[in-house]
């Protein structure tokens, strides 16, 4: 299905920064956050067996990400350049 969405520029300009973010493309950020709202409204319903498989299911449809240095979740890191 496609959709023709007439976002204010503001609100485009938030998405796109927020699909930036997360090294995607607008069009993907948007069909992520839509799959996502559609499987938590579908997913009231099920067992916590069938949710897991939704889960699951939902995440092999994204890309790998490389996993974060021991560094970067550090609390020191989180804060750095901030005035403590």
């Amino acid at each position: 299905m496609t959709v023709t969405l007439n976002l204010k520029p503001e609100v485009e300009a938030g998405l796109l920064a927020q699909a930036q973010a997360n090294r995607m493309t607008l069009e993907e950020y948007l069909l992520s956050m839509v799959e996502g709202a559609a499987l938590s409204a579908t997913q009231k319903g099920l067992s916590p067996e069938e949710r897991a498989t939704a889960f699951e299911t939902w995440s092999a449809g994204h890309r790998p990400t490389p996993n974060l240095s021991d560094h970067a979740v550090t609390r020191e890191s989180m804060y750095e350049g901030r005035d403590h």
